[in-house]
């Protein structure tokens, strides 16, 4: 690919993120529109039509590996394993 068209896919990639942005917080809103009602009307599920909507509390438990790392740094490093990705970026 040449200089011009890599160019020319970054500013269409730049483009579409901003779109994309814009539909995000546009699905946002609606959304706490949605939950507003919802906790308005303090229900945690409704239905309408052929929807049902769920805003439901999920407890979970994790592990806190800060703590356990200064704990027992021994035992977390037994367990840790290492992880590699790779990040793209424009700048």
């Amino acid at each position: 690919m040449g200089e011009r068209a890599l160019q020319n896919r970054i500013m269409k990639l730049r483009e579409i993120k901003a779109q994309q942005k814009a539909l995000d917080e546009q699905a946002e809103k609606i959304r706490q529109e949605i939950k507003a009602d919802m906790g308005e009307k303090q229900v945690d599920e409704m239905q309408a039509g052929s929807f049902i909507v769920r805003w439901k509390t999920i407890l979970s438990n994790k592990l806190d590996g800060k703590v356990l790392k200064a704990a027992l740094s021994e035992i977390y490093g037994q367990y840790c394993k290492a992880s590699a990705s790779r990040r793209f970026t424009i700048v």
